[in-house]
């Protein structure tokens, strides 16, 4: 009932407004449900003294903001400050992914920061009954993805380093000069310091908040998901309440399989779309190749589809789905997870 209301509340909507988003400014276009074809383009920073003209833009038309539907596309960072002005005026705005736009409008010609806010501004009025608000994470979970942000550049620059000091051991050995290996030691260990500093953060973050500690105790308590996951499924997920189930952010990560024939004449194995959050997905095969070792019901759930001649990456793609059943169904029960559910999952 609720997204049938707000499927009717956008279908009402009377100005569709496409924003194109950049560091430094703001491409806008508008679209008036009395007018479709004909678009309205605004330039504006992209800072507060920028929001302000656009409100003073709607006012000069005439256009109450509450009849204004606002659609951008995910821009990282850039978009953040934006997104939580709307939020703080209680303006209804939509956030998609750039690709399911382009796809959306079929093939175009083309491209600049004015056309682009038209495509969006088409896309918001041509797509209005099945879009869906988009819901500003919680500071907590902001300073959370910003920490998991820098914990990978510290994690990717000490994966360097080692690699590094493997190279100047052998050198050592010819040159004798051990200046340069020693050094990269200190590097290693003063990194390795600022990521177990940064995890520390994190964790005390999600101690401070009871939802997010409950869900994080909950995840962790399937095998298989430790910290990393957990956190990042906090963060993607914003904490567990952006994906309706286990199904939809199993594809959101690129693990969920789909049919791939067509009469009599296709007929292809299930295969796993490549449109997915590749980092979630690599999290979730590592999670999977630990909880096949150390799970139970998941190693014999393994050896026995390997004994019937499935192949090793299908098996593991559907561990990684199944550490993501458990992991919703975990959250959602509220209750930690135990082997007695299993034959709910294998």
């Amino acid at each position: 009932m609720l997204k049938l209301c707000i499927m009717n509340k956008f279908t009402n909507k009377k100005a569709f407004i496409g924003i194109d988003i950049s560091k430094e400014s703001l491409d806008l276009s508008l679209i008036l449900e009395s007018s479709y074809g004909q678009f309205e383009d605004k330039k504006v920073e992209n800072s507060f003294n920028g929001y302000d003209k656009i409100q003073e833009w709607l006012n000069r038309r005439k256009i109450k903001p509450e009849d204004c539907l606002f659609c951008m596309e995910h821009t990282g960072v850039y978009g953040l400050l934006l997104f939580a002005w709307f939020a703080q005026m209680e303006y209804d705005y939509v956030v998609e992914s750039g690709l399911k736009i382009k796809r959306s409008l079929g093939a175009t010609r083309g491209k600049n920061d004015t056309i682009d806010a038209r495509r969006i501004a088409d896309y918001a009025y041509t797509q209005k009954a099945k879009l869906e608000p988009y819901r500003l994470p919680s500071a907590l979970l902001v300073q959370i993805k910003q920490l998991l942000t820098y914990r990978e550049q510290l994690t990717r620059i000490n994966t360097s380093l080692k690699n590094s000091l493997k190279s100047h051991e052998q050198y050592q050995r010819v040159s004798g000069l051990k200046s340069i290996s020693e050094d990269i030691k200190k590097q290693i260990s003063e990194l390795e310091d600022r990521i177990n500093g940064a995890e520390k953060e994190v964790l005390r973050i999600i101690q401070s908040d009871e939802e997010l500690k409950k869900n994080y105790q909950l995840a962790t308590s399937v095998k298989g998901i430790g910290f990393v996951i957990a956190t990042f499924m906090l963060v993607t997920t914003n904490n567990f309440t952006a994906f309706e189930n286990a199904r939809k952010y199993a594809c959101y990560s690129g693990i969920a399989p789909f049919e791939h024939s067509s009469g009599t004449s296709i007929k292809g194995k299930s295969r796993v779309s490549h449109l997915a959050n590749k980092k979630m997905k690599t999290l979730l095969y590592n999670g999977a190749n630990t909880a096949h070792q150390h799970d139970p019901e998941l190693r014999n759930y393994y050896q026995r589809k390997i004994a019937e001649g499935k192949d090793h990456q299908l098996v593991m793609n559907a561990i990684c789905c199944k550490l993501v059943s458990r992991a919703f169904a975990v959250v959602k029960r509220q209750t930690p997870y135990s082997s007695f559910y299993a034959q709910n999952f294998t």
